[in-house]
């Protein structure tokens, strides 16, 4: 646990008591604040008085007269599309409000520092899509070349429920739009940005928003590397600001797109092959074809973001490509869940949106595609380009018929259910095709979560050996 410094003897409210909210309270409890809970559901009143943790009704007028913060969990809306009444209330009574991330980061260089050789250093990674596998690559890579590393935040463990970490260690954490929006101190030795296309939207009041709660954990610490994709606008932008001249070694350039030239730090892949340039010279090289755990550009990309986070923290090529190649894949993630007669079935439940949806449908030739969920806005009209792979979809959930209707000419069945989705196309595949989930839709029509969704695939897929 890191406890949480600068509350001793306070008062200090958390609002929402799921995995993060209850690690606040805990970590505050532990470095010396007094915490006070409150959840909008009963359920998680009945978490934190199980675990000894006072309750405050925050909905109360005077609630917050003798409150020094409000740390609130990360799903809960601060701002848009209306904040949440509790959080409009505090800054009303001129409270500050913060979150886990902005706790971590104020609290974790105590003075215990100064008795390492080599101080921990925190990398941290956010952007639209790939950052999970982007910071789990980066952690295994680190516990293979025997560095030791702790994986926190929007994967793993809760921020503050890791332990202190010791001489020379690394902290690797993905932080979503929503952490990085609110943290009152976000100051990441390494940052990482791996690329940026639409969502949460509604969250963050558009996509000038969106982008701004990322780019703040680049502009409020000035971390002393940023690692940034610039194959958007937005990438090329935000690396543009963090370099004080056109061959800055602060800022590392990552590309799939095109080969990166100049005098920067650069790491880019092309045909499978990853390239690292410094002042116009190849340093490094690592043909990323053939790596189990990472098929399709979009791992590609992942790899260049991971390998030039590493290069920061002075790892050397062959140590990064050997973590690479042993890299197994992070779960619902483009993740090989069987081979069956011939035919691949890969669980990418996490592909909830567009964008994520086409990274995978571009990574393998003959796609048996399962989508369908809870659709976001425009549907899968924008996949339009990209299911030339595509033999037949297999819908799914809420939005299945809507989905139909913009698929055109590519065959295609209504299967309701996951189950019936599953069955029939693997009752259709042929010997080279792959069994693809991909639903470009949340998961909240039939499952909790996209990883519930994925385990629920994963088993449909382990049942069709039983008929």
């Amino acid at each position: 646990m890191i406890p949480v410094s600068g509350f001793d003897d306070l008062n200090v409210a958390v609002l929402g008591m799921g995995r993060s909210g209850l690690a606040a309270a805990r970590a505050l409890r532990a470095g010396g604040a007094v915490p006070l809970a409150w959840d909008d559901g009963a359920e998680g009143r009945v978490r934190a008085e199980a675990e000894g943790i006072a309750l405050r009704d925050l909905t109360r007028p005077g609630a917050f007269d003798d409150i020094a913060c409000l740390v609130v969990s990360p799903g809960i809306p601060h701002l848009y599309p209306a904040p949440n009444p509790v959080i409009r209330a505090a800054l009303e009574a001129g409270v500050p409000v913060d979150n886990d991330i902005g706790l971590f980061f104020r609290s974790l260089a105590t003075d215990g520092f100064a008795d390492h050789d080599t101080p921990p250093r925190v990398i941290a990674v956010t952007g639209s899509n790939g950052k999970s596998t982007t910071s789990a690559l980066i952690h295994h890579c680190l516990q293979a070349a025997g560095v030791p590393a702790q994986l926190a935040g929007n994967i793993g463990r809760g921020v503050l429920d890791i332990d202190p970490p010791g001489d020379g260690a690394v902290v690797v954490l993905e932080l979503s739009s929503y952490q990085t929006d609110l943290a009152r101190a976000l100051t990441p030795d390494i940052a990482v940005f791996t690329n940026l296309s639409p969502d949460h939207l509604d969250r963050h009041g558009g996509m000038g928003g969106y982008f701004a709660a990322k780019r703040r954990l680049f502009a409020e610490g000035g971390p002393d590397r940023a690692v940034i994709g610039v194959d958007e606008a937005e990438g090329l932008f935000l690396a543009g600001q963090m370099a004080e001249a056109p061959g800055d070694p602060r800022v590392i350039r990552v590309s799939v797109a095109r080969k990166l030239a100049g005098p920067g730090w650069n790491v880019h892949a092309r045909k499978g092959f990853l390239a690292e340039t410094r002042k116009g010279k190849q340093i490094g090289s690592i043909d990323l074809r053939g790596i189990p755990g990472l098929p399709g550009t979009h791992n590609h990309q992942n790899a260049c973001a991971a390998y030039a986070a590493l290069r920061a923290l002075n790892l050397a090529p062959r140590a990064i490509e050997a973590g690479l190649r042993s890299f197994a894949g992070l779960a619902h993630r483009s993740q090989t869940v069987a081979t069956r007669a011939g035919v691949t079935f890969v669980n990418d439940s996490k592909a909830t949106n567009v964008d994520s949806a086409a990274q995978a449908l571009r990574a393998f030739p003959r796609i048996r595609w399962i989508a369908g969920g809870l659709g976001k806005e425009g549907g899968i009209a924008a996949l339009a380009p990209d299911l030339g792979a595509v033999v037949k979809a297999y819908l799914i959930g809420h939005s299945a018929r809507d989905f139909a209707l913009q698929l055109g000419v590519i065959p295609h069945e209504i299967c309701e259910t996951l189950d019936a989705a599953v069955a029939a196309a693997a009752a259709e595949a042929e010997p080279g095709d792959t069994v693809l989930l991909a639903p470009a839709a949340a998961s909240f029509d039939q499952f909790p979560d996209f990883e519930k969704r994925g385990e629920a695939f994963i088993a449909a897929v382990a049942a069709l050996d039983a008929r």
